[in-house]
C-alpha cells in the first residue's frame, strides 16, 4: 500500500516535456520501485534505530562557534561603517528642567480678631509662673497673719478637757444645750442662773436627783429674769457629771463653761479668785488639802458648797 501512495502520485504528475509520451510512462515506472525501497528503507530505519544523543561537550563547542561567528559577523558590520568624526568640543547636555511640585493652597486670611490676638505680645513665661503661684502665696500670707490659739492653761484647759470628754454629748459642742433638754451655756446663761459659782458647783456636785429627793426646787437664782430654773424640770443631772471627777476637775469645767463657752470677760474677780492660772483655790483642791465641804473655811468670801442640796442665792 505505501509503494502504491508513492507510484500513484508519480505515475500522473511526472512530466518530461520534450520526449514521447509513451516514454514518460516507461520512465516513470522504472524510477517508482526504487523510489518506493528508498523511502521504505528510510522509513524502517527511523522507526527501528534509537535517537543518538548528542554529547555535551559538543554542543558547548557548537554554542561556542556560534557565538564567536555572530561576534565576528558585528565585527565586520563596525569596520564596514564608516566612523563619524568628533568634534573638537564636547556636547553640553541639556539640563531637564526640574519639575517643583504643586504646593498646599494658599492659607485663608485670619479674621480682624485673631490677626490682633497673633499682633499682641505675648505674656512671658516668667510672669505666668509667677502669677501661678500667687493664690498659694496669698494663702501662706493668710495664715501667718492667723493668729494661734491660745491654749487655755490651769482649770480652763482643764475644764476643756472634761467637757469635751463627759459632758459634750449632753450640752452639745460649744455649749449650745438642746431645746427641752439639757441647758445651754452661751451667753453667760450659766452666770445668769448661777450668780455666784458655789451654787453651781454644789449642783453639779450632787447633781439634779439629790435636789428632787430633798425637795428643794430651786438650785440657783429665785430671781432669775426669764424664771428661775427648777430641779428636775429640764432632764436629768448626774452627780458629778456622771463621771468620778475630783472636786479640781468639777471646779475646772464649771470655770470652762462659765468662761470659754459662756464668752464672758475674763477680768472679774471671781474669775481670779476661781478659775485664773495661779487660783490658789484650784491648787488646793488639785492638792487635796482642800474639798467642797471645808474651802469655806479655809478662804475668805467663799460661801459654803457642802455635800447637801441648798436653795440658790441671788445676785448681790
Amino acid at each position: 500500500m505505501l509503494t502504491q501512495a508513492f507510484v500513484s502520485p508519480l505515475r500522473s504528475t511526472t512530466r518530461y516535456p520534450g520526449r514521447h509520451p509513451g516514454c514518460e510512462l516507461v520512465t516513470a515506472g522504472r524510477r517508482a520501485p526504487r523510489l518506493a525501497g528508498f523511502l521504505k528503507s528510510r522509513l524502517r530505519a527511523s522507526i527501528v534505530r534509537p535517537v543518538t544523543e548528542i554529547p555535551e561537550h559538543l554542543l558547548k563547542r557548537s554554542q561556542a562557534r556560534r557565538a564567536g561567528g555572530e561576534a565576528a559577523d558585528a565585527a565586520g558590520t563596525a569596520a564596514g561603517t564608516p566612523a563619524v568624526a568628533q568634534s573638537a568640543t564636547p556636547a553640553v547636555a541639556t539640563p531637564k528642567a526640574e519639575v517643583v511640585p504643586a504646593g498646599p493652597p494658599p492659607a485663608k486670611p485670619d479674621i480682624p480678631v485673631v490677626a490682633a490676638y497673633k499682633a499682641r505680645k505675648k505674656i512671658p513665661v516668667w510672669a505666668m509662673v509667677t502669677l501661678s503661684i500667687l493664690p498659694l502665696w496669698a494663702f501662706m500670707y493668710v495664715l501667718a497673719l492667723k493668729p494661734e490659739p491660745v491654749k487655755a492653761i490651769g482649770p480652763l484647759g482643764e475644764g476643756a478637757k472634761v467637757y469635751s470628754a463627759n459632758c459634750v454629748g449632753c450640752h452639745q459642742p460649744g455649749g449650745a444645750g438642746v431645746a427641752g433638754g439639757a441647758y445651754g451655756f452661751t451667753d453667760a446663761s450659766a452666770i445668769t442662773t448661777f450668780p455666784h459659782i458655789e451654787d453651781q458647783l454644789r449642783w453639779v456636785h450632787l447633781g439634779s436627783p439629790a435636789y428632787v429627793t430633798a425637795g428643794v426646787k430651786i438650785a440657783g437664782d429665785p430671781n432669775r429674769e426669764g424664771g428661775p430654773h427648777i430641779a428636775g424640770s429640764n432632764g436629768v443631772m448626774p452627780p458629778r457629771g456622771g463621771g468620778d471627777f475630783t472636786d479640781a476637775q468639777i471646779l475646772a469645767s464649771v470655770c470652762d463653761v462659765r468662761y470659754s463657752l459662756g464668752g464672758i470677760a475674763e477680768d472679774t474677780e471671781e474669775f481670779t479668785k476661781w478659775c485664773s492660772p495661779g487660783s490658789a483655790i484650784y491648787r488646793a483642791l488639785q492638792a487635796g488639802t482642800a474639798t467642797f465641804d471645808n474651802v469655806h473655811t479655809q478662804f475668805d468670801g467663799v460661801l459654803e458648797i457642802g455635800s447637801v442640796p441648798k436653795e440658790g442665792t441671788t445676785a448681790g
